[in-house]
């Protein structure tokens, strides 16, 4: 096809010196009025790869996409995590994730990362609040070996006595690093206050005590408990063959227990409380805040026109730049009385909750200021938000959805967390539905479900003096109505 462009384009190079020129140019503007209209959205969204799940009979699920391209990602997703720990054994999936790089059976640890090296790999894991993943990227060629040793190192880790030694050291200097990341902070604090007294509000790293006293026997008795058939996902985008993936899987994961040989573990509950927690430095240059109430989960119907009032409240930040025309109205205000440095609102969302509100940046003298246009803003949603912001909304947010699948990584990461909160992949065809189904009229009554009169859990780190009391903060989650 580029050839035959190439062509093309030289041959009415050559024609246009001519005196031919009009029905020349008549031709090739015709020609790249086709090409525009050659694949409509809706075909392009029909001409999307399936994605084919398989499950073995361990219970392991297999699930993959097919581009045809020469690499590919692949992956194990685990529904395991910090949420499955107690207070004793906090951060001990963290600490395994860790261990499964440190030397298996067959390969030490110098092995690995050159076997890796050598394919051109790429080989990384990360742990949250309720899941645990391992995932390679590679040529699509290399596949089949990249699958081998995700197979061997979350299943013949050696665990060794000194390997946990070293590791101990290596994870409290990560809590170092995360304790200067003041997001990171305050929404460890955020999980601490608004599920306090429950697993979720556990950090996933763990506190440092139990960092100094995690033992083998801890990592073992996870790894039996957690790392069952049923809860597991492989997942794997790119240039993949799913009959050939399937064959894999059942080859290197089909021998992994599905049962369990005492109690079968249970999520544990979540609890949400209203509250608040202040951390005053007057040292700091700038004031860190986080203001949220409790959201739903992944499946519950309501998530996804949160997620639309997410993205009306939208994010800024000062070098970005912007002015009265911003989408968003907070942003807006922000600019005009500058009130913040940044600020960004986000939907986190769980099994069976979430939370939904956002995160500031300001300088002392003005959060209070911005609370009040926050709150008035997040009332505006659940009373008189109007229907052109909210379409607008859903185009940007299912703008923002598909740009972020680009490339095999994304896309895995995308079926693995799916197949795991919905057993499912939802097309994008459906969730456009989803999305047209929302009016004005929903998003007002799903905010006022979740937002309007409800006590959020408030976090601020820094010079906060100027905070807002949080019972003035809980009279403005409503408003009398004129």
């Amino acid at each position: 096809m580029a050839s035959s462009l190439l062509k093309v384009t030289y041959s009415a190079a050559r024609i246009l010196n001519t005196t031919q020129k009009a029905p020349v140019l008549a031709y090739l503007n015709n020609r790249r009025w086709r090409s525009t209209k050659a694949l409509s959205y809706e075909q392009a969204v029909l001409n999307m790869p399936e994605t084919k799940v398989t499950t073995l009979s361990n219970g392991v699920r297999v699930a993959s996409e097919d581009s045809g391209i020469i690499t590919s990602t692949v992956g194990l997703w685990i529904d395991a995590g910090s949420r499955y720990e107690d207070a004793k054994n906090n951060g001990v999936a963290h600490f395994l994730e860790h261990m499964a790089f440190k030397g298996t059976k067959k390969r030490s640890q110098t092995d690995l990362e050159l076997e890796i090296e050598n394919m051109g790999a790429h080989l990384n894991a990360y742990t949250s609040r309720e899941q645990t993943v391992y995932y390679a990227k590679c040529f699509s060629k290399d596949l089949p070996k990249a699958l081998e040793i995700l197979a061997d190192i979350t299943q013949n880790s050696l665990l060794g006595d000194q390997e946990i030694e070293r590791e101990r050291g290596v994870i409290l200097r990560e809590m170092q690093e995360i304790e200067t990341n003041l997001q990171e902070v305050v929404f460890d604090h955020l999980h601490a206050i608004a599920y306090q007294g429950t697993s979720l509000g556990q950090t996933i790293l763990g506190p440092t005590e139990n960092i100094k006293s995690i033992t083998r026997n801890d990592l073992v008795e996870y790894i039996n408990t957690h790392y069952k058939g049923p809860r597991i996902v492989l997942a794997a985008a790119g240039g993949v063959n799913h009959e050939e993936l399937c064959s894999l899987a059942d080859r290197y994961f089909g021998k992994m227990t599905a049962g369990y040989d005492g109690e079968i573990p249970i999520l544990p509950h979540a609890r949400f409380t209203g509250s608040d927690m202040r951390v005053r430095d007057d040292l700091m240059p700038l004031a860190h805040v986080a203001i949220a109430v409790e959201g739903c989960g992944w499946q519950n119907p309501d998530n996804l026109a949160l997620m639309v009032a997410n993205t009306l409240i939208g994010s800024w930040d000062r070098s970005h730049g912007g002015g009265a025309n911003l989408p968003s109205v907070l942003a807006q205000n922000t600019v005009k009385s500058n009130l913040a440095h940044s600020f960004q609102s986000f939907n986190t969302c769980y099994t069976d909750t979430g939370l939904w509100g956002i995160y500031f940046v300001a300088d002392r003298m003005k959060i209070d200021e911005f609370i009040y246009y926050l709150q008035k803003e997040w009332m505006r949603l659940c009373t008189g938000v109007r229907e052109a912001e909210v379409e607008r909304a859903k185009n940007l947010l299912l703008t923002n959805m598909l740009l972020q699948l680009d490339g095999s990584t994304p896309i895995c990461e995308d079926i693995g967390r799916q197949m795991l909160c919905y057993n499912r992949r939802i097309p994008v065809d459906e969730l456009e539905i989803r999305l047209k189904a929302i009016n004005s009229d929903t998003l007002k009554s799903v905010c006022s479900k979740y937002i309007y009169d409800k006590c959020p859990s408030v976090v601020g780190v820094g010079p906060i003096e100027g905070l807002t009391d949080y019972n003035n903060i809980r009279s403005g989650m409503y408003q009398v109505l004129k």
